[in-house]
């Protein structure tokens, strides 16, 4: 079995903001194209292009309506629609890492980064059985387990830009939903972030202290219930007037 690392010396991780997402899925397909070209094994797809696609993907959007609670400020509050990026979160206890029997799973000591060693991994799956969050998914074509890397590959890449030494999904990301630095200092961008917003922890009864935070979807203003087409339903007048009620009379007459 893999140990974990008493301390990092940083905590690179992700913070999603579920106000902003608007589950367009582009993080989803660039984490694909980054991570099927570059780290590790190709990312499968089964069947792309017939009926029944599938395939294997290190990050997922899902999409859930919610009913806000009451409150004093809005006593009925409008429902709403969030869409929930989910990848691994890079925990500090990684249960994922601790179960591993061949120490292909293990956490970085440098920024504490949870990776695979793909070459040691015998798809045994008792890591994904262990992550209570459903991050890791088994290539069916590698017979290996993929999770999100953090583009490992490419956050320390010298030969990119320093704006695009980020996550693919962070780079990619239209509204500004995704944000990554170092969890670990109070004072990064992120850090100050999650303070301001009141940053959570995904599932915290789980005890696995998840490196990646989410920020809580802000209250949305219930709208006044509206017919939009009550308007155009109401007859114009009772009665014809003018040429169309000299109209109405000679067709009468006929």
């Amino acid at each position: 079995m893999t140990t974990l690392p008493q301390a990092t010396e940083k905590k690179l991780g992700l913070v999603i903001d579920l106000d902003t997402c608007v589950g367009c899925h582009a993080c989803v397909i660039s984490c694909k194209g980054w991570n099927t070209e570059n780290y590790g094994a190709p990312l499968s797809d089964l069947d792309a292009y017939g009926g029944d696609p599938s395939g294997t993907f290190l990050n997922r959007v899902h999409s859930y309506e919610v009913q806000p609670e009451p409150s004093d400020a809005q006593p009925d509050p409008a429902a709403q629609l969030i869409h929930f990026p989910k990848s691994c979160l890079h925990c500090e206890d990684a249960p994922c890492v601790t179960v591993c029997p061949t120490g292909a799973s293990y956490k970085r000591v440098e920024d504490g980064i949870v990776l695979v060693n793909e070459t040691d991994c015998i798809g045994c799956g008792l890591c994904a059985w262990a992550c209570p969050y459903g991050a890791r998914e088994m290539d069916v074509t590698e017979k290996v387990m993929k999770k999100c890397t953090l583009c490992v590959d490419r956050i320390y890449n010298e030969n990119l830009a320093e704006v695009d030494r980020v996550p693919s999904c962070v780079r990619t990301c239209p509204s500004g939903a995704r944000h990554f630095g170092d969890l670990g200092d109070p004072e990064s961008a992120v850090s100050v972030l999650v303070a301001e917003r009141g940053g959570v922890d995904l599932m915290p009864e789980q005890g696995t202290r998840p490196v990646n935070k989410y920020l809580p979807p802000r209250p949305k203003d219930a709208l006044p219930q509206i017919d939009v087409l009550a308007p155009f339903l109401e007859p114009v007048a009772q009665e014809a007037t003018g040429f169309l009620s000299w109209l109405d009379k000679a067709l009468e007459k006929l």
